[in-house]
Order: structure tokens, then C-alpha cells, then sequence
């Protein structure tokens, strides 16, 4: 590619080339019918050919010129001096003396790929551009010359074999030329026996053979070759003056464009880029270029490799980015190949081929939407999983937590709840969505089963927990699943309960209680649960109230506690059975009192006694219970004094006085049981002093109470006979130590009168 036309021999085949339109004094006289000349436009392509070697028929002497030969300036299709041109025939060249010569246009390519060689510019005075420079001088006339041969009309009259116009000799050619030969008539009448028409003289000329009289003398008249001589032969081509076969196409041509030689096609230059821009390389397979058109197809196979199957994250952005610079690259380097190239289909199919790259943009493009949507949908599937899989979290969670205590497994139920929710309302297309009803009934089955199981009180909380959900969860999303869970709780609340108070766990089943008056007021179980406390109630008091209790004091206890508990319930009608259980505990207490007593828990008793008389300070039982207290008393410093309880009657018969005196500086507390139980205070004796000590030393006679008896206070107790146990108590003052305690036992019997002087000693 690149060589000029005539430099090289063709590659292939030369085209035909048409010659039916004439050049420049290629027209016949006007007085000379065309009867042999094919009819216009009639499209017939004459293909040149070499002549075969041999001497010229009707050669003609070299050195020979013909009188009435035309000058060597002669034009071709000019009138020859001295030769009259027919009246009514235009002039051959009107041409202006001083205009410019124009250049021979250049071949022009028939639809078949063969070229229109044009006629030499009249008065061309230098070589045609297919005719061969002359070399080494030429050869004489005498020489056959090759046929086909580009030079004018030799003035020696002897025809040319080229397009020139016929020798003037009158020499005829040897054999007829075929009809529609080219170039002008001989003057001669001689036919030229190359592409002009039939000379003057009528003969036809001999085709495409040689002239008779020799080849005229190189490249046109005037020219440095004289008569009769050939030109010598161009380079590279077999016969001197011989034409040079024409390219095989036009410059530039073949696949993959001729390096910017041949025609500029815009157009085709688009196509080829759109071609490439088709990820499928076409603009190369249509250039023939197949390393390039790999280079597409190997990228296209690399990125659908990376691509497919499409996923969630789809390319990454430095694969398509190399693969659009690769796509670029190619448009443009297709559309440089593309512009100056011929391409190796048809007429018709290059016509196509524009509109076809055109369409099969949709190749990317569909694949860049098909891939777009698979990646949606792959995106959409993606996140379809995402939710599932939250789904899927939430019941595990509810699953894992199946049969567990409530409060442990709260925060994992809200949790999977909460998921739930979520799903439903902020996905409501989604297929996880579309699973959540039945996740929900799955989750109150999971969350009842304590209920289902009749484990009452465990099924409090998640019962609670469940007829709550209204007000926590989406009404359209949680439905009508709350609904009917008051008449469970309800039962769970009784029951629960009722267990406990069976089991003495009064606090718990309180508070059962409580909370189903409070929640259910109208519901059956709550009137079902008065009968059960109160009658739980009576029970638990009925050994206080028969006295047939064997621990008093812990059935009082227990029976205490219960009733406390059952006062404390709101929404109940209990009166009765507290009103019962009051006056078993007061029994209780009592009883309590006694046994401690008599198990010789004087301490206690004291306790329990001193209380009694305080809770109950009208009962019939109050006086004996402070008696036993008093006995108590003593007995827990004389436990002698503790051997009998206390009598709750008082006994007949005489009585004897006791007068007590206290000889002491502070009041002093006397208790005494016997026969009778009771206890007198004496007040202080404030000229009274301690016995012992100094004032012994001082006065050894000093006897106490041995002064006045009026100056001592003093009590008188009437005793019936029998054993006394006397306990001393001073309230403290002066050298006594409060609550300091002694204790005495006297005999008393009938017929006497008693004196008992109480006083302190001390050591100083």
C-alpha cells in the first residue's frame, strides 16, 4: 500500500476498465455515421490487453512521411492543416489559445471494480499518466510495439496504437478493427488500430493490435522520439511502451485500509467505531483485523467471566472502567482503520453496514439493562435473604426460650417481637413480611405454654405479657391474637393463688389475689377465691378455737399472718372469716401463754401474758393472764414458784393479814404467788438509809423497820394459807440498783398475822 498505481505490478487481476465514455477528440466527423460505434450508454467495458509480439501489417518505413501528414504539433481531434473540415461540423477545440490545460481526471471506478480511463487533454504535450517514460532513446518504427500502448498519432500518418488519433499515410490496417474502436480517423482514411474510430479512408482499424505503419513515435506529437521509435519499458513491466495493467483497486483499498491512500469515508469510519462499541469486535472482523478483533472478544469474555452469574455487588467499578477505556480504544482505533479503507463486501451490503452498527449498540446496551436487572434482582434476592435471615434470628430466639421462666426470657421474646413488627410494617412486600402472621401465632404458642402446661404461675407473666400487645404492637400487624387471654389470666391468677395458700404461701397467693379482684372484678374466679380464703381461713383457726391445737403459739402465729394477709385483700367481702379467725387468735394467745408457763419458758409467757392483757384488756382472761405473769415472774428466779399455774379462780376461806413495810430510800415492787397471785408497790422511805456498812459499825442495834411504824409505807395483803413465793423488785434510787430483784418464800397459816419489812443492805 502506499506505491503509486504505476509503479508496482497489481496484486491482483486488473480490473476491467470502461471505456465507453470518450475523451476529447474522441468524437467522429460529423459527416461519418456511427453506425460502427456501440450505442451510447450501452455500459460496454473494453479490456485492455497486450498486443501479441509481431511486425505490424502495414508497417510503415520509419523515415517515411506522408505528404499530407500532420505537423507534430498536431493536436489529436484537431483538424490537420490542409485537410477541410466538414461545413456543418462545430469547431474540435474552442478552447482559448491562452487557457490553462486541465488535468486529466483520475479513474474512475465502475460498480464492478473496473476504471474509466480518460483521454489525453488535447495538446498535451507531455506523457499520459498511464503511458511509460521513454528510456534509452526508444526504438525505431519498424519494432512492433506492444499493444496497447498510450501515444498519440505519429505525423508519419502511421496509426498509433495508443489514443491518439490515426496516422495520416492512408495505410490500411491488415486486419478490420472491431466495431466501436476509439480514437480519431486517420486523415489518410487509415483506421487507427487502437481506441479511435474508423479513419477517413473508411478501413477499420485492427482492434487493439498494432498499427500497419508501426507505433507512432512515443508519447505524442512533438515528442523526443522520432517516427516509427517505442518508447523504452517502464520499470517493472514486460514490453517497452506497453500500458501498465491497472490497479487492482483503488488506492487505499483492501482490508484494513491502504495507511490514508485511498478516499476519505467518514461515514464508514463511524460505522467501524460503532461496530467495535458492539463488545463483539465486528469493526475488526469487518477490517479483517482479527488481533484486534480477539483483543474485544478475549476483554468481552474477561468481563462476563467477572460478571455472571450477577450478584448483589455487581462489577467492581476498576473492571468496567478498564473494559469501557478497552471499548473506547477499539471505536477509535476502528474508526482510523475504518476511514480510507475498502471494505470486502458489496455495494449493497456496505450500505448496511452504518445502520447496522447503529443497531447493535443495543448489544451493549440491552447487556448493560439485562445485567442492570439480573444485578437488581440479585440485589432484591439479596436483600430478601437479609430479612429472612432476621427472621429467622427472631425465631431462634423465641424457639431457644421456649418453656423458660418469663423473666428471664423476656428481653429475647421482646426482642423477636420487636423483629416482627419491624418486618411487617417497614417491609411489607417482602417475603419475611408475608411469614410474620404466622411467626406471631408461633410466638404466642411459645410464649402460653406455661399456661398450656397448667403451670399457673408461671403463666402469669407471659399471660400478662400477651394481653398487653395491644398496646405496644401494630394493630395490623398483631391482629386479633391479644384477644382471649383475659379468661386464661384470670384462671392462672386463681389458681396460682390457690397454690400457694396450700402451700402456706399466703404472701404470694395474696398477691394473686389481689391482682385478679384489681384486673377481673366481674369474673368468676373472683367469688370462687372469697370461699377459698375465707374457708382456708376458718380452718387454719380452728384448733385456736378448740383448743385443740398441739403448738398454739405457732398455729396462732400462722393463723395471724393469714388473716393479716386476708384483711389486706381489696375487692374480697371477707369480714366473716377474719371476724373468726380474730377471736381464734385471741384464744391462741392465750393458750400460747399457758404452755410457755408450764414448759417453763417464763420468759415468754411473761411476754405473751403482759401482750394479752394489753390486746385484750376486756376479755374474761385478761386478770388470770396477769396472774400468770406475776408467777412467771417469780419462777423465772424461783423456778419453785413455777411448778403450778397459777389459778384463774380465787380460793374461799379465811384469810390472814400480811402488813409490808419498806424500810428502803427508793419504791420497791413485791410479787408474791401462792394460793393467790398478785403484786403491791411501797413507796419510798425517805428517812430511810441502808442497813449494814458504816451505819452498822455506827449503831450494831439498828433493826430495820425498828423505828416508828408510821414512818415506813406500808401495805396490808390478805392471804389464804398456804406456801408464798415473794419476789422484791426496787424501782432504783439512792444505793439500789434498779430492777434489782430478791426473792423470799413464807408458809402462812391460820390464826396468825404477818409482818414484812423490806429493806436494802449494803456494804459502806
Amino acid at each position: 500500500m502506499g506505491e503509486d498505481p504505476n509503479d508496482a505490478r497489481p496484486e491482483h487481476a486488473p480490473p476491467k476498465l470502461d471505456l465507453n465514455k470518450p475523451g476529447p477528440g474522441d468524437e467522429p466527423p460529423a459527416d461519418r455515421p456511427p453506425a460502427d460505434r456501440p450505442p451510447a450508454g450501452s455500459g460496454e467495458t473494453v479490456m485492455i490487453r497486450p498486443a501479441r509480439g509481431g511486425t505490424p501489417r502495414d508497417a510503415t518505413p520509419a523515415d517515411a512521411v506522408p505528404a499530407d501528414a500532420a505537423p507534430r504539433d498536431a493536436v489529436p481531434g484537431e483538424a490537420v492543416p490542409g485537410e477541410a473540415a466538414p461545413a456543418d461540423a462545430p469547431p474540435r477545440d474552442a478552447t482559448p489559445a491562452d487557457a490553462v490545460p486541465r488535468d486529466p481526471a483520475p479513474p474512475q471506478a465502475t460498480p464492478t471494480g473496473s476504471f474509466r480511463l480518460p483521454a489525453p487533454a488535447p495538446g498535451a504535450g507531455g506523457a499520459a499518466p498511464w503511458e511509460a517514460p521513454p528510456q534509452n532513446g526508444g526504438s525505431t518504427g519498424t519494432a512492433a510495439s506492444a499493444a496497447g500502448s498510450f501515444g498519440p498519432a505519429d505525423p508519419s500518418g502511421t496509426s498509433g496504437s495508443g489514443f491518439g488519433p490515426a496516422y495520416s499515410s492512408g495505410t490500411a490496417a491488415s486486419a478490420a478493427a472491431p466495431a466501436g474502436s476509439f480514437g480519431p480517423a486517420d486523415p489518410s482514411g487509415t483506421s487507427g488500430s487502437g481506441f479511435g474510430p474508423p479513419d477517413s479512408s473508411g478501413t477499420a482499424g485492427s482492434g487493439f493490435g498494432p498499427p500497419s505503419g508501426g507505433f507512432g513515435g512515443g508519447f505524442g506529437a512533438g515528442g523526443p522520439y522520432g517516427h516509427g521509435q517505442a518508447p523504452a519499458a517502464a520499470p517493472g513491466w514486460a514490453g517497452a511502451g506497453t500500458l501498465p495493467p491497472p490497479p487492482s483497486a483503488p488506492p487505499g483499498s483492501g482490508p484494513g485500509g491502504g495507511g490514508g491512500q485511498g478516499e476519505s469515508r467518514p461515514l464508514q469510519a463511524v460505522a467501524v467505531g460503532l461496530l467495535n462499541l458492539s463488545c463483539l469486535g465486528l469493526g475488526y472482523v469487518l477490517l479483517r483485523q482479527w488481533i484486534g478483533a480477539a483483543v474485544c472478544w478475549a476483554a468481552t469474555a474477561a468481563l462476563l467471566l467477572l460478571a455472571l452469574p450477577a450478584d448483589a455487588d455487581g462489577v467492581p467499578l476498576g473492571v468496567l472502567v478498564g473494559y469501557g477505556a478497552v471499548l473506547l480504544a477499539a471505536a477509535a482505533d476502528g474508526a482510523r482503520r475504518g476511514l480510507r479503507a475498502s471494505l470486502s463486501v458489496g455495494a449493497a451490503a456496505r450500505r448496511l453496514v452504518l445502520p447496522l452498527a447503529v443497531v447493535l449498540l443495543a448489544v451493549p446496551a440491552g447487556g448493560a439493562v439485562a445485567y442492570g436487572s439480573a444485578r437488581d434482582e440479585a440485589r432484591e434476592e439479596a436483600f430478601q435473604q437479609s430479612l429472612l435471615a432476621r427472621l429467622a434470628t427472631a425465631d431462634a430466639l423465641v424457639k431457644a426460650r421456649e418453656g423458660s421462666r418469663f423473666e428471664v426470657a423476656e428481653s429475647d421474646y421482646t426482642t423477636a417481637l420487636d423483629t416482627y413488627e419491624k418486618l411487617a410494617l417497614d417491609h411489607p412486600g417482602s417475603r419475611a413480611a408475608k411469614l410474620v402472621p404466622e411467626r406471631l401465632d408461633a410466638y404466642v404458642t411459645s410464649v402460653s405454654k406455661p399456661y398450656a402446661d397448667k403451670k399457673y404461675c408461671e403463666a402469669v407473666d407471659p399471660l400478662k405479657h400477651l394481653r398487653g400487645l395491644p398496646d405496644t404492637v401494630d394493630a395490623k400487624v398483631l391482629g386479633d391474637r391479644a384477644d382471649g387471654f383475659d379468661e386464661p389470666l384470670a384462671q392462672s391468677l386463681y389458681e396460682c393463688g390457690a397454690g400457694e395458700l396450700g402451700r402456706d404461701s399466703t404472701a404470694a397467693a395474696h398477691e394473686a389475689f389481689t391482682e385478679l379482684a384489681a384486673t377481673f372484678p366481674e369474673s368468676v374466679y373472683v367469688g370462687r377465691t372469697e370461699k377459698l380464703v375465707g374457708d382456708g381461713l376458718r380452718k387454719a383457726a380452728a384448733p385456736l378455737s378448740d383448743g385443740s391445737a398441739s403448738d398454739p403459739c405457732a398455729t396462732t402465729e400462722e393463723v395471724r399472718t393469714r388473716r393479716s394477709g386476708v384483711a389486706g385483700l381489696k375487692g374480697y367481702e371477707l369480714s366473716g372469716p377474719v371476724a373468726d379467725a380474730d377471736r381464734a387468735i385471741q384464744k391462741g394467745v392465750f393458750s400460747c401463754g399457758t404452755k410457755q408457763f408450764r414448759d417453763e419458758e417464763y420468759s415468754d409467757a411473761v411476754k405473751t401474758m403482759d401482750q394479752y392483757a394489753k390486746d385484750y384488756p376486756k376479755s374474761p382472761q385478761t386478770a388470770h393472764a396477769r396472774t400468770i405473769s406475776i408467777a412467771a415472774q417469780i419462777a423465772d428466779h424461783e423456778p419453785a414458784a413455777g411448778k403450778k399455774l397459777p389459778s384463774a379462780t380465787v380460793p374461799g376461806g379465811s384469810r390472814m393479814p400480811m402488813v409490808v413495810s419498806n424500810d428502803g430510800k427508793d419504791a420497791v415492787e413485791l410479787l408474791y404467788t401462792g394460793p393467790v397471785t398478785g403484786k403491791i408497790t411501797l413507796r419510798a422511805c425517805g428517812t430511810c438509809t441502808n442497813y449494814g456498812g458504816i451505819r452498822g459499825a455506827v449503831d450494831p442495834d439498828a433493826k430495820p423497820c425498828g423505828g416508828a411504824s408510821s414512818k415506813y409505807p406500808k401495805a396490808t395483803l390478805q392471804l389464804p394459807a398456804g406456801t408464798y413465793h415473794f419476789l422484791q423488785r426496787r424501782a432504783g434510787g439512792g444505793f439500789a440498783v434498779a430492777g434489782e430483784t430478791k426473792s423470799s418464800k413464807a408458809e402462812i397459816e391460820p390464826g396468825y398475822t404477818y409482818t414484812n419489812c423490806l429493806y436494802v443492805t449494803s456494804g459502806l
